[in-house]
């Protein structure tokens, strides 16, 4: 299963040149690709910080800065694929049973409106299945909201681009359906956070953006490799253990230096476990199957730009299906028998309207009692909208904040504890870091927070330093104190 609803794009003519472009927070980097018989040739590449923000700024400047640093790079390419940055994405993940394709089809689309806080209608949908043992499939499904794709489009619209492929540069890089894929737990460094995705039994197993990874210090980018560690860790965790076996490997892709980094950490934490870590810095000689250019240099501009040359699509499509129902059924019956026929039908359909046009005086008043009531209708749709939007997120237990609520008893007034981050996950998983001033401190901080009813499994993941300490630890929240205010 590739999506929801399966739409087939227009016929495109293949392809022999392609720009490939990558945005990462400001950073927009592309690579001119050719094709020439088998062969890849680089025509140009390039590396950019852009001054206005796709997704706030006007469409049509920021078009035209784009196609001004185009220009000044002397790139010609007008077709291009476009990784889009992870954090656009929204993720979900569900594990289907062994049933016929109409049955799967149908429990798939009930768990993807139930996976996404928002209307699915609103979104563009791209999914992922691991096949596990006994026909279960693990899928996991990701979505880009329209109206961000339709703004991108229109940026490259008006910088003169046109858009063939809406990727993920994560992907590009590391295609899951690719057979040296299995198994394998990639982690791509970028501008502002990590990138993590798992790839075993011929999908993705797993695919999220790590914030806060990555923080600037003095212009510098800092890399907290032990919270990916740790977030890896959490993940492969959260994964069927049949899945979780197979991953073997950890491939680490990025600027050297931070690359090397966090390959260093991994390895301390992983290879006990029997996997090995490398840093990827060059392309395999059989990549893509077709012959690379004498030192090419590992990038996802270039990857992106690669594969569809090579004929492999992306493992996630977000691009927007361009023809519409009725230009598929007007060049699926677009015959001269058929023609007279509609030509017929038409005739009949203005002869039907004629007669309807005694109820239009009826049709009259009616409007008239609308435009009375037309007010009020739309205030109480609104409401509605507003409900059905906002629903998914909130409950009657308020969960969030009794957590805090136990949190803030919990901790001393004196400041000799402190918080620094708090993430739920799951509704009842809490995962806490911080600082404390001495060990004293920290334990009786513990020990207060193992007497509470609503809290167990209290374990503590880390602790660095001695004063201050820096600590994370992790705790269930369970039913006790649930509606507490």
């Amino acid at each position: 299963m590739n999506s929801i609803v399966t739409i087939k794009p227009a016929r495109r003519k293949k392809l022999t040149s392609l720009l490939g472009l990558t945005l990462d927070g400001s950073r927009l980097a592309g690579t001119v690709l050719r094709r020439q018989n088998d062969a890849l040739q680089v025509q140009q590449t390039f590396a950019v910080t852009l001054t206005l923000d796709p997704l706030t700024a006007a469409p049509e400047l920021v078009g035209r800065e784009i196609r001004n640093l185009l220009d000044g790079a002397g790139v010609r390419e007008r077709d291009c694929v476009v990784g889009v940055p992870l954090k656009w994405v929204l993720m979900a993940q569900t594990e289907l049973p062994d049933l016929p394709a109409a049955d799967a089809a149908s429990l798939l689309q009930m768990e993807t409106e139930r996976g996404f806080p928002c209307d699915v209608a609103t979104l563009q949908l791209a999914q992922s299945a691991c096949q596990l043992a006994e026909g279960r499939q693990l899928v996991t499904m990701a979505a880009i909201p329209s109206s961000q794709l339709a703004r991108l489009e229109t940026v490259l619209v008006a910088a003169k681009l046109r858009p063939v492929s809406f990727a993920l540069a994560l992907q590009a890089l590391q295609p899951p359906a690719a057979a040296a894929s299995e198994g394998v737990l990639a982690l791509v460094v970028g501008e502002t956070q990590v990138a993590l995705q798992v790839s075993s039994r011929g999908g993705v197993a797993a695919l999220r953006g790590l914030e806060g990874a990555i923080e600037m210090e003095a212009g510098q980018p800092v890399l907290h490799a032990g919270l990916v560690s740790r977030e890896a860790r959490i993940t492969l965790g959260q994964l069927p253990a049949e899945v979780r076996q197979s991953v073997k490997r950890i491939r680490v892709f990025g600027p050297r230096e931070l690359a090397r980094q966090l390959a260093d950490e991994m390895e301390l934490r992983f290879e006990p476990m029997g996997m090995t870590v490398e840093v990827v810095t060059a392309y395999a000689p059989n990549e893509f199957g077709l012959e690379l250019p004498p030192a090419v240099s590992l990038s996802a501009a270039f990857s992106l730009a690669a594969w569809p040359l090579a004929g492999q699509p992306p493992a996630f499509e977000f691009l927007p299906p361009k023809p519409t129902l009725l230009q598929q059924l007007s060049a699926k019956y677009s015959s001269g028998r058929l023609q007279t026929i509609g030509a017929a039908a038409a005739i009949i359909l203005l002869v039907v309207v004629g007669l309807f046009a005694y109820q239009e005086s009826q049709l009259v008043s009616l409007r008239t009692q609308w435009n009375g009531m037309k007010a009020k209708v739309d205030d109480l749709n609104s409401v509605q909208g507003l409900i059905r939007q906002y629903r998914p997120w909130f409950d009657d237990t308020y969960t969030g904040l009794s957590i805090l609520r136990e949190l803030s008893l919990t901790f001393p007034e004196d400041g000799s504890v402190t918080a620094k981050t708090i993430e739920v996950r799951d509704g009842n998983v809490v995962s806490c870091t911080g600082t404390a001033r001495d060990n004293t401190a920290l334990l009786r901080t513990l020990g207060q927070l193992r007497d509470s009813d609503a809290i167990s499994d209290l374990k503590v993941e880390q602790i660095r330093g001695k004063s201050p300490m820096q600590f994370t630890f992790e705790f269930h929240w369970g039913n006790g104190g649930g509606n507490e205010n």
